[in-house]
This record gives C-alpha cells, structure tokens and sequence, in this order.
C-alpha cells in the first residue's frame, strides 16, 4: 500500500514507515512507499490518505462502494485520448452495449477549474454591487454631514468671506474637510478589515491576507468619495452671501 505524506506522519512520526503493517477494516497492509507532502486545496488536506489494490478494497468494503478513479496521462496534450481510452474500458467493464448510455461521469481539472471561476465571479460581481451600494450610502452621510457643517457654521463662513477669502477658498475648506473624514472612514474601515483577515487566517484553513495595493487602493476610493460628495455642501457654502452670513445667529 501506498500512504499519503500526513497519515505516515501521524501513524509513525520520525520513523520510516516502509515495510510497516497497517491494519485497515481488519485487514493488514504492507506499506511500500509514502507520497511526497502535497498541502491543502480550500482548506482539504491532499496528504491523508491510504492507497491500497482495487480488489483489496473489493474484499474489505463490496464491489457496490461508489468509486472514483484518478488517471493522469504521461503528457497533458494527451488529457482527450486518455479519456477516450478510460471511457473505453469502463464501458467495456460495465459491459454497456454501444447504443447503452454512460452510467458513469468523467471530469478533468479543467472541470474543476471552470466551477470555481464560475463561482468566483458570480461572488465577485455581488460583492461588486455590495461596495458600490456602501460607497454611496456613505457618500450620502457625507454630504449630510457636510450640509450640516455648513449650516451650523454660517456666521464662520460669512465672517471669513467678509475677510477677504475667496469662494475657492471656502471651496478647499469644506472639501479639505469633507475628504478628511471619508479617509478616516477608509481607515478605520481597512484596520478592521486587517484584523478580520488576521482572525480568518488563525481559526481558519483559508489563507487570508491583505494586500498592500488593496489597502492603498482601498483609501483612495474613500477619498474619492469624500471630495465627490462634498462638492455640493463646498459649493452651497461658497454661494452665501456674507452680509446674509454674518445677519444669521
């Protein structure tokens, strides 16, 4: 029998497992070799595992146990001529008649591979309309924010105007102020975000991490949003009249 890299590891440790006897189901097993360490896909170990002859498993379990089989051909330009050879033989095993459907199903990694992209984007997309749903959302608490700071600060915005500050400058304060607070946001936002990835990657199988281009990408999309939904409060604040302004309190 052939044992994979994580049972040997744990069956016998330090020592060198060949010509070891493992007992499956009653029946003893003379190991033979071991596989080299292949780690984890999603989270699923590809290291815990016992190869033994089909007919052994035949014995021990019944020729009724759903099977799977895993055959890789010498050169991967041969992936379709391997399985026409497979599908072949196992008609010929199951003594299908050639008008006789498959009884069985056949998939290559390729398979696999197309199910998680499919998968991805779809969560993806979704994630896509969940952000851009939140940025808005919170663009909108801005800018009411911002519209109050402006009303709130009449006298202020009258009094400077009345100075001799320009409506560029009025413009570059709201909205100094308004890109501030959406990139603390951002901030706060992309900490709590570094911690969760941290708490997944900890109690998890699944690695997570964060990328640094993530993380800048991420406040700079704040910022965005802040000066885009504060245009509108610094505007309103630079049209006041001063003399209005500075009659209000």
């Amino acid at each position: 029998m052939i044992l994979g890299w994580g049972t040997a590891d744990r069956l016998f440790g330090p020592l060198d497992p060949i010509d070891k006897t493992v007992t499956i189901a009653g029946a003893h097993f003379r190991v033979a070799g071991t596989a080299p360490k292949k780690g984890a896909i999603f989270g699923n170990s590809q290291d815990e595992w016992a190869a033994i002859p089909l007919k052994a498993f035949q014995r021990i379990f019944g020729s009724r146990q759903s099977l799977q089989l895993t055959v890789r051909p010498i050169d991967a330009t041969l992936v379709n001529a391997a399985m026409d050879d497979a599908r072949v033989a196992l008609r010929v095993e199951r003594r299908l008649r050639p008008k006789d459907p498959d009884n069985f199903g056949m998939f290559t990694s390729d398979t696999l591979l197309a199910i998680y992209n499919t998968a991805t984007q779809g969560i993806f997309a979704v994630l896509i309309g969940v952000v851009a749903l939140s940025l808005v959302v919170g663009g909108i608490v801005i800018m009411n924010i911002m519209l109050m700071v402006v009303s709130e600060r009449t006298r202020e915005i009258g009094l400077r105007k009345a100075l001799g500050a320009r409506r560029r400058d009025i413009v570059w304060q709201i909205l100094t102020e308004s890109v501030t607070l959406s990139t603390f946001g951002g901030v706060v936002g992309t900490f709590f975000g570094f911690i969760l990835a941290l708490i997944i990657s900890k109690v998890s199988p699944l690695p997570s991490t964060v990328q640094v281009w993530s993380v800048v990408m991420g406040i700079s999309v704040t910022a965005v949003v802040g000066l885009f939904f504060g245009l509108y409060p610094a505007m309103r604040a630079a049209r006041l009249d001063p003399i209005e302004a500075l009659r209000r309190e």
